[in-house]
């Protein structure tokens, strides 16, 4: 059986790429805001979760922290993957909870190396 990603992305086009990037080897599911993150990871329980940051309704630190904070759920691997690429934006995701770091515009093979560094 496939392991399941959830992309966190309100931006149509960066869910199109990773979607199109990943579908042949991993179940996809969308989600575009944190919020609706959070929901889909309680509903499904990816086994890995890609999230921007910078989002309406509810920002990817924020659902981050939520995810983090739930027993049943903080042993997902969230990777932010980010236009926020500022000096201290990624210690800023890791202290949210974040796993991992990718900055945009996305480098395939890192990210790729990333996803099987998390699903091994």
């Amino acid at each position: 059986m496939a392991k399941k990603i959830l992309v966190v992305d309100d931006t149509d086009w960066n869910r199109d790429l990773l979607v199109q990037l990943l579908e042949e080897d991993y179940e996809i599911l969308q989600a575009i805001d944190g919020a609706e993150g959070v929901r889909m990871t309680e509903e499904n329980k990816p086994d890995l979760i890609l999230m921007d940051l910078g989002m309406p309704v509810m920002d990817g630190w924020e659902a981050t922290r939520r995810i983090k904070a739930n027993g049943a759920l903080k042993h997902i691997p969230v990777i932010a993957v980010t236009s926020h690429a500022m000096v201290g934006d990624e210690i800023t995701a890791r202290d949210a909870g974040c796993d991992d770091y990718l900055a945009k515009p996305i480098d395939e093979d890192a990210l790729l190396r990333l996803i099987k560094k998390y699903l091994a």
